[in-house]
C-alpha cells in the first residue's frame, strides 16, 4: 500500500509524529515529509536520522500557503500538529482554536485540492464530552474532519478518517517523564488526585491503529483504541517500585480543566460503534438535514448504553502497570 508513496506528517517533530516516522522509516515508502514550525527539533531530527527518505518542511498549519508548499505529490497524511497541553489551552483558548480547528481545516482543504489519497486526523479522549478548551477544540476538529469527509462521499479520491486515543504513556504532555525527573532529583512525586483514572497505552499500540485506519478506513470513520486504565496512585506506585525510589507521593489538587476520568467513546457513539477487537469503528452519520428523517429514525438504544471510559474499562493494578511501563523506552 505504501510502496513508492509519499507520507506527510504534520507535527512530525512531536512524540506521536516521531513514532509514526520510525514505523515507516525502514519500509519501501518513497518519502516522508516532516512538517512543523520548530526548526530546532527538525535540525536535531535531521542530524539524528541522516536518512535521504526524510524531507523537512518548516511551516504552520495555521498558514494554508505553507501547508500547500508541503502538499504537492503527497499520497498519505498523518495530521498530528496540535496544541494539546490542557492548562495552556485553558489560558489561551483562541490559540487552540487557531491550531486545532482552523489548522485542521487548512490541512484538509489542501489535501483535497492536491488529490491526497488518505488523511488520518489525530484526536484525543478529551474530545468526548469535553470540559476544557483543549478537548473542545479537538471535538470541533473531529466535527470539521467528519463534515469534510461526509461532503466528499466514499467515491472521493480523498478519504478522511479520525483516530482517537487515551493517554499515550511518556509522550509529550504525559506526566510520566515529569515524575521520573522528580524521583531522580529526590523530590516528592506530585499527583493531582490519586483516584483520577487515565487510559494507558504505548506509542507502539497507537501507531498500530494509524496503520489500521490507513488501510481500512472509509470516509468519516472514527477509530478508537481500546486500552486498560489505571489510577494516578497506581501509576505513581508502579514507577517508584521500578526505580526503587523512596520519595513520597504528594497530592497537590487538580489543575485547570482536568477531569476525574476520561471518556473514549460516548454512549451516543457506542450505539453505532462496531467492535473490531482491539478497536471501535464509529462510522459517520451520513443522514442529511431532512428534519423529518431525524424524528423518524431516532435511536432508542442511547438511553441504555453506557460510555466507554477510564472508570469502567479494564483496570490495571501496580504489577500490571509495571509490566506496561517496562515496554517504554524510559
Amino acid at each position: 500500500m505504501f510502496k513508492n508513496k509519499t507520507l506527510l506528517i504534520t507535527g512530525g517533530t512531536g512524540s506521536f509524529g516521531n513514532a509514526v516516522l520510525k514505523r515507516f522509516l525502514d519500509t519501501d515508502i518513497k518519502e516522508i515529509r516532516i512538517f512543523s514550525r520548530d526548526e530546532k527539533k527538525q535540525d536535531d531530527m535531521r542530524h539524528a536520522l541522516q536518512n535521504p527518505k526524510v524531507k523537512f518542511y518548516i511551516g504552520d498549519v495555521r498558514n494554508k500557503r505553507s501547508v500547500d508548499n508541503a502538499m504537492r505529490g503527497v499520497d498519505f497524511i498523518f495530521h498530528a500538529a496540535a496544541l494539546k497541553q490542557v492548562p495552556s489551552c485553558e489560558f489561551f483558548p483562541i490559540e487552540a482554536v487557531n491550531t486545532n480547528v482552523l489548522g485542521t481545516q487548512n490541512v484538509l482543504d489542501s489535501a483535497v485540492e492536491h488529490g491526497v489519497k488518505r488523511v488520518i486526523v489525530l484526536s484525543t479522549d478529551k474530545a468526548a464530552y469535553p470540559i476544557n478548551a483543549m478537548g473542545i477544540s479537538k471535538a470541533m476538529m473531529e466535527k470539521v474532519a467528519i463534515a469534510k469527509a461526509r461532503s466528499l462521499g466514499d467515491e472521493s479520491t480523498t478519504i478522511i478518517c479520525c483516530t482517537r486515543y487515551g493517554n499515550v504513556m511518556a509522550s509529550r504532555g504525559s506526566v510520566i517523564p515529569l515524575w521520573i525527573d522528580q524521583m531522580q532529583a529526590g523530590k516528592d512525586i506530585t499527583i493531582t488526585d490519586p483516584n483520577m483514572t487515565r487510559f494507558m497505552m504505548t506509542l507502539e499500540d497507537a501507531v498500530d491503529l494509524v496503520l489500521y485506519a490507513f488501510e481500512h478506513g472509509h470516509n468519516g470513520d472514527l477509530f478508537v483504541q481500546k486500552a486498560p486504565a489505571a489510577t494516578l496512585d497506581v501509576l505513581a506506585k508502579a514507577l517508584t517500585e521500578l526505580y526503587n525510589s523512596k520519595v513520597e507521593i504528594r497530592t497537590i489538587g487538580t489543575r485547570h480543566g482536568e477531569k476525574l476520568y476520561e471518556t473514549l467513546v460516548t454512549r451516543e457513539e457506542m450505539a453505532k460503534a462496531m467492535d473490531m477487537g482491539n478497536y471501535f469503528r464509529i462510522p459517520a452519520d451520513n443522514r442529511d438535514l431532512n428534519y423529518d428523517k431525524y424524528f423518524v429514525e431516532g435511536q432508542h438504544e442511547v438511553s441504555v448504553i453506557d460510555d466507554y471510559h477510564s472508570h469502567n474499562t479494564a483496570r490495571l493494578d501496580v504489577e500490571g502497570m509495571k509490566e506496561l511501563l517496562k515496554k517504554l523506552d524510559l
